[in-house]
This record gives C-alpha cells, sequence and structure tokens, in this order.
C-alpha cells in the first residue's frame, strides 16, 4: 500500500477519485478472509461502513480500516484482507469492465 490516511465524506471521495481520472464504483464487500495476492491496476478505497483488516507482505502488522479510512493502493503490491464485511468506495485506475480475471491475481513463489 502507498499510504493509508483519514477522509472526511463521501464528497471528498468521489471528488478525488474524478481528479485522478479513475473510475468509481460503490461496493459491499461480504465477509471474507482471502490468503495474499495482488492486483493489476491501482485503486483507492475509501471504507464507507464496516471493518477491513488489511496485511501487507513485508509490514509488520497489520492495518485496521474502518469508515474513514482511504487505501492508496498501487498497482502489485502483496496483500490480504480479512473483514466481517465492509462497503467503500473504490477509484480503479481502469474501467471496472476492462478489470483482468482473476482480479485477485497470485505471488509468484519465491525460490
Amino acid at each position: 500500500m502507498n499510504s493509508i490516511e483519514a477522509f472526511e465524506d463521501e464528497a471528498q471521495a468521489y471528488a478525488e477519485i474524478e481528479a485522478l481520472g479513475f473510475h468509481a464504483m460503490t461496493l459491499d464487500i461480504p465477509e471474507e478472509s482471502n490468503d495474499f495476492h495482488w492486483h493489476d491496476f491501482d485503486a483507492l478505497v475509501y471504507v464507507t461502513d464496516g471493518e477491513l483488516t488489511l496485511t501487507v507482505q513485508g509490514h509488520e502488522a497489520p492495518y485496521t480500516c474502518r469508515r474513514g479510512t482511504r487505501i492508496s493502493a498501487a498497482a502489485g503490491v502483496v496483500h490480504r484482507e480479512e473483514t466481517k464485511g465492509y462497503s467503500a468506495i473504490i477509484g480503479f485506475s481502469v474501467e471496472p469492465q476492462e478489470l483482468t480475471q482473476p482480479i485477485n491475481k497470485q505471488p509468484v513463489a519465491a525460490g
């Protein structure tokens, strides 16, 4: 993750996403616990409800993200997420319909 910061409200989220030329989507993420993975796109995640625990490979401690947390994520950062469910406004650097599948890419094993 490039940074984890605070944001004020949804209007700020949409304005920042638009200013970068990113594509905004509002998503409700169900309960999940996934393995380490990465994405081939940059994203801004604005948590608007619920809680997300984010673990970034190479960082000592996980981050707890709640309403008002802004996550700036560069393509290629290996991470995992655990949540009981959360809502977010997500800004994608590519059109959502152009996201390659699977969205969560598996890291290459060392060795």
